[in-house]
């Protein structure tokens, strides 16, 4: 297939911009940080101003038009493109959407090298011709299924950073846990903290860092149940420790409660809804994903 044009912001200039710097610009007008300036304006067609490379300390009149590539570079990232299942909920030039399976790594790792979910999304732009790195906005843990935005290039990746743990980037988690935790809505703030002797496991901790999690029971059953979250802050396997910490780890959790495989292969945890401010434009998005059937059977 055909590599696609790269990604680029457009501006008009306006009377009212006449005679300002290109940088003052992209800055104020594009919300283009700094690292991004200087990363682009290296390139040959990195800013253009009416399709003549441009430099940023350059004015410009009225009625010009002013282009910039916040598409990566033509070298490219480190990540070993390879062939495997993507969910793709929602794409445009700036981010992709992805309902995540579970049982899948996000990133490369030890062990895990050519087999993540970056490895995928790298191997499809390569067959569609699409010219971005892998720019991965959050994380979920490998057993954790359903919404996660990856950005297409580092000015949305930034954008959508600095959404994280504010209301403009909201992120709602279904669990099912083992008991029923009472009272059945409440918040948790306990600061989570390394386990001694444990590469990945954490624990509560008073000197770790401020973590907050926000539950409320939505059904019972089977000795079980669905609990719908909200994280404040996003520390790593958040849920899954506040959720042991008050006597309910999530069912299947090998690690902070009891492996479980006759029940379910992984803990029970479903990123289920997801919105946010569009990197480029700010209009409002959202997202749903289903809870999934390994998930419903326990309750």
């Amino acid at each position: 297939m055909a590599e696609q044009a790269p990604r680029r912001l457009t501006l008009t200039v306006t009377p009212a911009m006449a005679g300002e710097k290109i940088d003052t610009l992209l800055r104020r007008e594009l919300h283009l940080s700094g690292t991004v300036i200087r990363r682009i304006k290296w390139l040959e067609d990195g800013i253009l101003l009416d399709g003549v490379r441009a430099i940023t300390g350059q004015r410009v009149e009225a009625g010009q038009a002013l282009s910039v590539r916040v598409a990566d570079p033509d070298h490219k990232g480190i990540m070993v493109p390879a062939p495997g299942p993507l969910d793709i909920v929602y794409e445009d030039g700036d981010l992709l959407v992805l309902n995540k399976a579970p049982g899948v790594t996000v990133h490369p790792g030890p062990g895990h090298y050519a087999d993540t979910l970056c490895n995928f999304i790298a191997y499809y732009y390569r067959e569609q011709g699409i010219t971005a790195d892998v720019h991965p906005v959050q994380r979920l843990d490998r057993g954790t299924s359903g919404l996660m935005v990856v950005a297409k290039h580092p000015h949305a990746q930034e954008r959508l950073k600095r959404q994280l743990h504010t209301p403009d980037f909201r992120r709602v988690y279904l669990a099912v846990c083992d008991g029923v935790p009472e009272p059945p809505e409440g918040v948790i703030d306990a600061p989570l903290g390394r386990a001694p002797d444990s590469l990945i496991a954490r624990r509560v901790d008073p000197a770790g860092q401020a973590a907050v999690t926000r539950y409320r029971v939505l059904r019972a059953g089977r000795g079980r149940a669905l609990v719908e979250l909200e994280l404040d802050t996003g520390r790593t396997h958040q849920i899954r420790v506040h959720m042991a910490h008050i006597g309910h780890p999530l069912t299947g959790d090998f690690l902070y409660g009891t492996e479980a495989h006759s029940l379910i292969s992984r803990p029970a945890l479903h990123s289920a809804r997801l919105s946010l401010l569009h990197p480029v434009t700010g209009e409002p998005m959202a997202w749903e994903q289903p809870l999934p059937e390994d998930m419903k059977r326990l309750i």
